[in-house]
């Protein structure tokens, strides 16, 4: 007698403090966080005696008829108790408790199951809890799940065999799991579906315990079923008889150890695979090593979901009460805009965003202005197909009543005109490009900075869009005013113009040469041009030197026009960007998102429902995760205590 009240002392101890703090974990609903806890789910197919055997185990009568009886996940939370504490059942749903009587319980469930799963004969996967104090049960939590059924009855939905699926594997998926599968004696077990749905998820049956029901209908062949184990059942087998008519429950027991003892081919079975008592040992013996084995894994899963939701919920903005909570919010906006654009699109750091490319700004704009450099004509562009027919034209139109060896100035300039229309609109479209990859950066960057505050968004793209509008604007005035520069004088104070002029014109006297001597070949090779016609000039004699002089200071112009084309548009560029930057985009922001009377600060305080939403989940998963820290804490430190003693 000491010794078995040393033994409940131990349970007591060790084993039911575990439970608990399980059951406390699961009362919390923390598989909502993803956290799986160690759960014996119960399943088998339709008729295969699944309530008989937790009717057993319970010691109270369950729903029972015809058709699916169990529509909802069923969590029955068995508490054994002393002799002196009074029995009690209640179930636990929707978020409320509701006590009831062991000859109301089916009633009791009946109901839940209707306000949960409805009227018909549908299905739930919300789950109702059965907590049952009383003697001589087992300290055990199962969870009872719809039985199996292939074909729909009527009044069932047409897919009830995929919903049935759905919830089980909902529940036998995880690792933390461990299967009761409850088989009919009667039936090959191979061919059971309970079977083919543990076996894809615990293919060796590790994690599987089975029991076979019914023995007394079909005791021929049971003892090489559960001896041989075709289907892998790696925790293995317990052979039970459920209770008949209106025997009692201890009447039962009764029956069924004389079953297993004296039946000629039963009680060849081992008596560890016998029975009810039996079976809720090896339960209790499964389920305390499993909760011992996942809790440290569960400890550290509470801790690290707790660590995201906290940062998480850091990481949002402010709840905005006031003005002024407004006011600093979208101050603190507007400096990390500005403080990613400084970093993209001036000082050329993109640690923000190392890995995409169509943000590191500098090195994009700087390959835009590469490419609009590489598109302009190294030479100067002429549309004769003749060498130097252009300038024959130009200077036969620009006669007048002066010196015969006078270079018309008013030819020049009509040929300068020509050349520069030819790349005008070049800077245009480069300038263009520019800004409306800015513009895509700035929106990027802005609904980056202001992602917790939507109702910034539509007003902030505006205000951005309205913004590089401008800008592109004052682009293409300063390009025009550009281009219109080069075409109102011919200057330059840049010394290579002189010196490539002098050495392109060196070669003069050998085109005049060439031109006069008409024995000669029609073609000669200058430097500039390499092998040039020249028979057709000798009919303009008199303007090919004029024509030649024109050409070579256009060609040597030209270098000094491309190259201020260039560096006044980098130039431009580098400017708009700066004053973009550090002073215009906050100006428009804040009058966009200011707005009259204040306008925009009062749309900050509304909360948008996503943003609220996401607030509230992140502040019931932080509260939840605590409780069950301090769940596992508790716990924890009791079985540290308990290994140092």
């Amino acid at each position: 007698m000491a010794g078995s009240s040393a033994l409940e002392s131990s349970y007591d101890d060790n084993i039911r403090p575990l439970l608990d703090a399980v059951d406390r974990l699961r009362h919390l609903k923390i598989t909502q966080e993803g956290i799986q806890l160690p759960t014996i789910v119960v399943v088998g197919d339709q008729s295969s005696g699944k309530s008989s055997v937790l009717e057993s185990l319970a010691g109270i009568s369950l729903p029972r008829g015809q058709g699916i009886c169990t529509r909802v996940p069923l969590i029955m939370r068995l508490q054994g108790i002393s002799d002196t504490t009074k029995s009690s059942l209640h179930l636990e749903y929707a978020d409320k408790t509701v006590p009831t009587t062991e000859n109301g319980i089916t009633a009791a469930i009946n109901a839940a199951t209707v306000e949960i799963a409805g009227a018909g004969k549908g299905i739930s996967n919300k789950p109702i809890t059965l907590v049952v104090r009383k003697k001589s049960v087992p300290d055990l939590t199962l969870v009872d799940l719809p039985g199996i059924t292939r074909v729909p009855v009527h009044g069932q939905p047409s897919d009830i065999y995929e919903q049935i699926s759905n919830i089980i594997m909902e529940y036998i998926a995880p690792k933390e799991s461990i299967i009761l599968n409850v088989l009919s004696a009667t039936v090959d077990f191979p061919t059971c579906e309970s079977i083919r749905m543990s076996r894809q998820v615990d293919q060796l049956g590790e994690r599987t315990l089975a029991v076979v029901t019914k023995s007394d209908k079909a005791p021929e062949g049971l003892l090489e079923k559960v001896t041989v184990d075709d289907v892998h059942i790696g925790l293995g087998y317990v052979c039970v008889r459920n209770r008949v008519g209106d025997e009692t429950y201890e009447q039962a027991r009764v029956e069924e150890e004389r079953l297993f003892k004296s039946h000629p081919l039963l009680s060849q079975i081992d008596k560890s695979m016998t029975g009810i008592p039996v079976l809720a040992d090896q339960l209790t013996q499964i389920q305390a090593s499993i909760i011992a084995k996942c809790l440290p894994d569960i400890v550290k899963k509470i801790d690290d979901k707790l660590n995201r939701s906290m940062s998480e919920l850091n990481s949002m903005p402010q709840n905005l009460s006031t003005v002024s909570d407004a006011l600093k919010a979208l101050i603190r906006i507007l400096k990390l805009v500005r403080e990613s654009l400084e970093k993209l699109l001036i000082r050329g750091e993109f640690d923000e965003f190392p890995n995409d490319n169509s943000l590191h700004g500098t090195a994009r704009i700087a390959e835009m202005l590469h490419k609009y450099y590489a598109q302009l004509p190294e030479k100067c562009p002429t549309l004769d197909k003749q060498f130097l027919m252009e300038e024959v034209w130009v200077m036969q139109e620009a006669k007048g009543i002066r010196l015969p060896n006078f270079l018309p100035r008013s030819a020049f300039l009509t040929l300068l005109k020509n050349k520069v229309d030819t790349i005008s609109h070049m800077p245009r479209e480069v300038v263009d490009a520019v800004w409306a990859y800015i513009e895509k950066l700035a929106i990027q960057m802005m609904l980056k900075h202001c992602e917790n505050y939507p109702q910034l968004k539509s007003a902030s793209q505006r205000a951005i869009h309205g913004l590089i509008d401008k800008m592109r604007d004052r682009s293409n005035k300063f390009v025009k005013d550009m281009i219109g520069m080069e075409l109102v004088s011919d200057y330059t104070s840049n010394p290579e113009y002189m010196n490539s002029w002098v050495e392109l014109m060196k070669e003069e006297p050998q085109l005049m040469q060439a031109i006069e001597d008409h024995g000669k070949p029609t073609e000669i090779s200058l430097k500039a041009f390499g092998k040039v016609e020249i028979g057709h000039l000798r009919s303009y004699v008199d303007v090919v030197e004029q024509a030649f002089d024109i050409r070579m200071r256009l060609t040597a112009y030209w270098k000094t026009i491309v190259l201020r084309l260039v560096d006044g548009v980098a130039l431009h560029i580098l400017h708009a960007i700066k004053c973009l930057v550090e002073d215009e985009l906050e100006a428009e922001l804040i009058n966009e998102l200011v707005g009259p009377k204040m306008a925009g600060i009062e749309r900050m305080l509304e909360e948008s429902p996503a943003t609220a939403t996401k607030r509230d989940r992140l502040n019931k998963s932080v509260e939840l995760l605590r409780q069950s820290k301090d769940v596992v804490a508790n716990i924890m430190d009791r079985i540290v205590a308990d290994g140092d003693k």
